[in-house]
C-alpha cells in the first residue's frame, strides 16, 4: 500500500478558522488553501498506510484518557529568524496541548517521532512569505482574540498529488456532545504541501 504522511492536530473552529484562513492567504501564503487553520500535535509524519488502523486505535486511546479544557489565542508573534513563521498565541491551553501532543507522539506508540524545535502550540497565519508580508501578519493581526472549549482532536492525511489536507477522522474526549463538524476551509484549491 506504499506510504502517507499524516497529521494531527486541533482545528480551529467557525467563524475563527475560516477568518484566519482568508487572512492567511490575503497575505499571499498560498498554502492556506490547502491546510485548515489548526493548532498542530502531530507534525507531517510519513507513516505505512497499511498501519492506519493502529494509528486510529491509538488516538481513540488518547482521546478516551482526555478531557475538554479551555484554549484562548490572543494576539501574534514570530519564530523568525529561526523559522519564517508568523502567528497567533495561545495564551490559555497550551500546556494542556503540550501534554495532547506528548500523548500523541507516545515513545511506544505508533506516531513515535522526535520533533525538529520543541514543540510550541501556535496557529499559522504567515509561512515562508516575503518579510514585509510576513510584519503586515504580525500587524494586522495582532488585536486578534478567540476562545472555545476544546472537546477533541482530529486526524489528516495529505494528499499525494495536490498537497491538500484532508480529514480523516475525528477523536472526541469522553463525556461530551459531539464536535460539529471539523473545518475544512478553503480546500478547493492545491498549494504547497503544508510546512
Amino acid at each position: 500500500m506504499g506510504t502517507v504522511t499524516v497529521g494531527v492536530s486541533i482545528a480551529v473552529p467557525e467563524p475563527y478558522g475560516s477568518m484566519l484562513q482568508q487572512q492567511r492567504a490575503g497575505f499571499g501564503d498560498h498554502a492556506a488553501h490547502s491546510i485548515p487553520t489548526h493548532i498542530t500535535l502531530l507534525p507531517p509524519t510519513e507513516v505505512e498506510a497499511a498501519d492506519r488502523p493502529v494509528i486510529e486505535g491509538h488516538l481513540a486511546s488518547v482521546a478516551a484518557a482526555g478531557q475538554p479544557f479551555p484554549l484562548k489565542l490572543s494576539g501574534t508573534d514570530t519564530f523568525r529568524p529561526l523559522s519564517p513563521v508568523v502567528f497567533v498565541r495561545l495564551t490559555e491551553g497550551a500546556a494542556s496541548c503540550a501534554g495532547l501532543q506528548e500523548r500523541v507522539r507516545a515513545p511506544e506508540g505508533p506516531l513515535a517521532r522526535e520533533l525538529n524545535f520543541p514543540y510550541h502550540p501556535h496557529v499559522t497565519i504567515a509561512h515562508g512569505i516575503d518579510e514585509a508580508a510576513m510584519d503586515r501578519a504580525q500587524e494586522e493581526l495582532a488585536d486578534f482574540e478567540a476562545a472555545w472549549l476544546i472537546t477533541g482532536f482530529a486526524l489528516y492525511e495529505q494528499g499525494v498529488d495536490d498537497g491538500v489536507w484532508r480529514l480523516i477522522r475525528e477523536f472526541r474526549f469522553p463525556g461530551r456532545p459531539p464536535l460539529p463538524s471539523v473545518p475544512q476551509q478553503g480546500m478547493s484549491r492545491p498549494a504547497a504541501p503544508a510546512p
